[in-house]
Formats: C-alpha cells, structure tokens, sequence
C-alpha cells in the first residue's frame, strides 16, 4: 500500500485542482488517506445522507417506502433525472423516488425526499453517523443559496466512512445498509471509478458534478476481496480533466489488488 499511496501522490501532483482520496482494503483494514479531511462542495454524493435517513425513517416506522407521492408542477427541479420531464399528476413510492434519486441522481427526487425529511432532520442523522465535516445546506439546484454561500459540504473521509458503516450493516441494521447496497450497484451514471475497469467489475457508487468539479465514492467488488474508494476533485480546468483523475486513480488501486 505504501508504494500504491506513493504513486497516487506522484499522479496528483502533476494535476491541476484539487484531489482527495481515500481508499480501504475490506479485507485487510489497510488504507491511503490523501487530502482526506479536505472540505469540498458535495454535490449529488449527498444523496447517499439522505437516502440513510430516509430508510432510518422507515426503520423506525414513521414512513413506509409503499407511500406514494404525487408530482406537482412546483416540485420541478433542474439538473439532472427524469421526474422533471413527465406530466404533473403521476404517483411514485418512497421507495421509486429513493431509487431515481441515487441510480440516476435526479434533482427532483432529491428535493421530495428533503421536504419530507426536513433538512435539519438530516443534518442530526448526519451527524449521528459520525460524519463531522458533511453538511445538508440548500435543496438541490437552488443557485441562489449556493451564491449565498449555503453549500452543501463533504470530505472523502465522511463518505468512506458511511460507505464502510453501509457495508459492515451497520447503516440502521443490515436490512437497510443491504437495500442501500443493492441501489448503489444499480448506478445509472457511470465513467467516473469505472472508467478504465473492466465491464465485470461490480461497483456500488454515488456520483457528484458541478462545474470543475467531479466525485465518485464506492465500494469494489472483487472475487477475492472488496475495497472503498473516495475520489474528491475540483478547480480542475474541465469537467473531463476532473473524470480522468478519478478514473487514472481508480486504475492504479484496482491494479495493485488483482
């Protein structure tokens, strides 16, 4: 590990923009932390928070993911996903709008699920998941919030850690970090840690982008063992540059373990 965190480092150095990575052998425990505790905008991988809480909600019996919701003209959201295209009136489970918001990272989906949550509903389960520098600060495509500086905020640190809670079953119980698990492995939005691996590679992941700025946070599987990957960029001079970085990384790490 020492000589793949080396060449990680050397790789990042002659990038432009910033760069953070964490990644966690599950077999071993053994991990390269770089820029770990550096605060980026979080993007979409913010959904992973609020899909915890919702399924916490549900564990706990105050929501069922049969419930359905009715789509309104108001609840359009831009960005990314397919709910702002359809007509007004269509009725989606909990757990159909849970799924869109992760597999295909739809704004819309995003923003019900916060309304109905309450923002500082799950800022308290952010924090009781131990994740310190993840913040839930504006609804998803509200520009002006974010020109006022209410960004929503991670590190690669939190999210590998609520990835690592999700797959030891620890996220809620393990029938609920097993459904998480099982909606990250049907990601839509790909060419980011899976870049340059083979087709075959399992990957349960969330993506992130705004301008300059690309995320990807998952857990690989492998037949023999399976390891956690946080790839933070932004600044970079194009989005592409930001895909590339993740994917070049991704590459060496999946490398050394086969």
């Amino acid at each position: 590990m020492i000589m793949l965190e080396r060449k990680i480092i050397e790789f990042i150095e002659t990038q432009k923009g910033n760069v953070a990575v964490v990644v966690k052998n599950l077999k071993t425990m053994e991990e390269i932390r770089i820029n770990e505790n550096l605060v980026f905008p979080s993007a979409s991988t913010i959904k992973l928070a609020i899909m915890s809480e919702l399924l916490n909600k549900v564990n706990e019996g105050a929501i069922n993911l049969e419930d359905t919701i009715e789509l309104t003209e108001g609840m359009k959201t831009g960005g990314d996903g397919i709910l702002k295209e359809l007509m007004p009136g269509h009725r989606f489970a909990l757990e159909e709008i849970m799924t869109l918001m992760i597999i295909v990272s739809d704004n819309m989906a995003s923003n019900i699920l916060i309304d109905l949550l309450g923002m500082d509903n799950i800022n308290a389960a952010i924090r009781n998941l131990g994740l310190g520098s993840t913040k839930l600060q504006r609804r998803m495509m509200d520009s002006r919030a974010a020109k006022e500086g209410r960004e929503n905020l991670t590190t690669a640190k939190d999210l590998a850690h609520l990835l690592e809670l999700i797959y030891q079953g620890q996220n809620i119980n393990k029938k609920y970090s097993d459904m998480m698990l099982d909606v990250l492995k049907r990601q839509q939005v790909s060419g980011r840690l899976d870049l340059y691996l083979p087709e075959k590679v399992v990957t349960a992941h969330k993506t992130g982008d705004l301008d300059r700025l690309e995320h990807d946070a998952g857990i690989i599987y492998l037949q023999d063992r399976e390891y956690i990957i946080c790839i933070l960029t932004n600044e970079t001079e194009t989005n592409k540059d930001g895909r590339e970085i993740i994917g070049k990384i991704s590459k060496m790490v999946y490398e050394e373990y086969v």
